[in-house]
């Protein structure tokens, strides 16, 4: 009997007939034996439907009170849909109990919106399980230390799921989401993109972190911390599947290269269209600015991505740095109103309509001309770089979002990830 967590997104909750489908597969699950910890998000559409609503009656200026309404208001989604998928599994005929996140608990930082998951008490959802319950825990949320309320920015669940498993010692997490697995690239921009058996942690972190939506980054980084066996596969499988042949479905993050794994020098493709660029302009090139300028960007609770300092040119240089879109005209300001008298700068100034490309694999270490191909294949389809990152793994470019399709198609046919690796 293994202890088992499931995870299941907005989509596979977004009605009473899926929440039933989905309560049928968990207790074919429980009924093979295996302890069972289930993490839902909100049925679909509902945290957008609840943000929509408070950002209709939100002060002209918020403060931090307004985020922790915020973060009260949207941890109800996930509440409802799960005690509504421990109705179902009492239909089913299985025990089951379900907790909010503060009811575990799962302790976090107080960074609402976007909080930070410390400490999980398994003691409760222990005793539950030997009693032979199935114990269904929302995803999404958590409480901190003054008993607030506080959620773990969109796909929070995902997190959720990871930390649980992980606490627990989990024998492995299967993120269940409306595609059936890892990809090349979004199938919804290249049809010929392929389903991966296998990415490694690293891939897949990076592949997250750039853009790629199936996997929350922090939940890989969790379970790459915690060495949580997890694997993303499809909840639209009908639920009656022989168990044997779903836990082996879907695409598995393995921990470690082997020879079995895909010998790819690119896996991926990645790209995120939620990007901002600042640039600050006439920086005194001396030491301390880059902390002047993204300290105060960070102690605004605001991430940043690339960065770049142009050469020095008669005393004075550029940075530029790119942030989430959604933060770009708090950054902005910001930087104009609290930083730029201080800095001695000349300006800033922005630009929302750039993208991140990004290719991903770890058989980039052993290979070399990657980045130029990367380059050459973009300079043919005529699209300029305006950033670049790299890491051992990975080479990113910034470029302007209309071109962004454009350069997912070209690289993932330049790299011949729509072909059967042999």
């Amino acid at each position: 009997m293994a202890l088992i967590v499931h995870k299941y997104g907005g989509t596979s909750m977004g009605s009473t007939e899926r929440i039933r489908n989905v309560a049928k597969r968990v207790a074919k699950w429980a009924r093979a034996g295996h302890q069972m910890v289930v993490v839902p998000s909100a049925m679909s559409g509902e945290t957008n439907r609840l943000l929509g609503l408070a950002k209709e009656l939100a002060p002209a200026k918020p403060e931090e009170a307004y985020s922790r309404e915020l973060d009260m208001l949207a941890a109800t989604g996930e509440q409802a849909s799960s005690a509504l998928l421990a109705i179902a599994l009492q239909a089913e005929g299985v025990e089951s109990v379900s907790y909010a996140g503060w009811q575990v608990p799962i302790r976090t930082n107080s960074a609402y919106t976007k909080a930070r998951i410390e400490s999980i008490d398994d003691k409760k959802v222990r005793a539950n399980l030997a009693s032979g319950k199935v114990v269904i825990v929302t995803g999404f949320q958590g409480m901190d230390d003054l008993g607030n309320i506080t959620t773990l920015g969109r796909g929070g669940s995902d997190t959720s799921a990871v930390a649980v498993a992980a606490a627990m010692k989990a024998s492995e997490c299967l993120i269940y989401t409306d595609v059936d697995g890892v990809y090349t690239t979004d199938p919804r921009v290249v049809p010929e993109a392929r389903r991966l058996k296998t990415v490694s942690f690293e891939e897949m972190l990076e592949m997250a972190s750039m853009g790629s939506k199936v996997l929350q980054i922090r939940s890989v980084e969790f379970a790459g911390k915690y060495k949580v066996p997890l694997r993303v596969l499809s909840s639209f499988t009908p639920w009656d599947i022989d168990i044997n042949e779903e836990a082996a479905s879907g695409t598995l993050i393995t921990f470690e290269e082997d020879e079995h794994m895909e010998q790819a020098i690119v896996s991926g493709i990645a790209f995120n269209r939620d990007e901002a660029k600042i640039s600050v302009l006439g920086v005194p090139d001396k030491p301390g600015i880059a902390y002047q300028i993204l300290g105060a960007v960070a102690d605004a609770n605001i991430e940043v991505d690339v960065i770049i300092q142009n050469i020095s040119k008669d005393g004075k240089t550029d940075f530029s740095f790119t942030v989430h879109r959604g933060e770009f005209a708090k950054t902005v300001d910001l930087l104009r109103n609290k930083v730029l008298p201080s800095l001695g700068a000349q300006e800033v100034v922005g630009d929302a309509k750039i993208c991140k490309v990004s290719i991903v694999g770890i058989g980039m270490r052993s290979h070399v001309g990657v980045a130029a191909r990367m380059f050459r294949v973009l300079s043919e389809e005529g699209i300029n770089i305006q950033m670049i990152s790299t890491s051992e793994i990975k080479t990113s470019v910034v470029i302007d979002e209309k071109y962004m399709e454009l350069a997912v198609r070209a690289l993932h046919r330049a790299f011949d990830l729509d072909q059967q690796p042999t």
